[in-house]
C-alpha cells in the first residue's frame, strides 16, 4: 500500500507539478514563477490547518507575513514595471 501511494503521488500531483515547472522555466517569465513559488509553503500550511491536521498559531501567523513579504520583494520589479 505505501509502494502505491508512492507511486500514486509521482505519478499524480508531484509529477504533475515537476511537469507544470518545467513548462514555466522554458516558456514562461522566470521571475514571475520565482516570485509565486513563495505561495507554495502558505498555501500547503493553509490546506493542513483547514483540513484539520494543524491548528492555527502566532508563529504561523508571522511565517505567513514573512512569506508574503519575500514574495512582494521579490515581486517588486514587476508591480512596479510600466507597461
Amino acid at each position: 500500500a505505501q509502494w502505491l501511494a508512492v507511486v500514486a503521488l509521482g505519478v499524480g500531483p508531484v509529477g504533475a507539478a515537476f511537469y507544470a515547472w518545467d513548462i514555466g522555466m522554458k516558456c514562461g517569465d522566470i521571475r514571475v514563477l520565482g516570485a509565486a513559488s513563495y505561495a507554495t509553503p502558505l498555501l500547503s500550511t493553509s490546506f493542513l490547518i483547514l483540513a484539520g491536521f494543524a491548528k492555527p498559531s502566532a508563529g504561523i501567523a508571522i511565517a505567513a507575513v514573512l512569506i508574503a513579504g519575500g514574495g512582494l520583494i521579490a515581486a517588486k520589479d514587476m508591480l512596479t514595471r510600466r507597461p
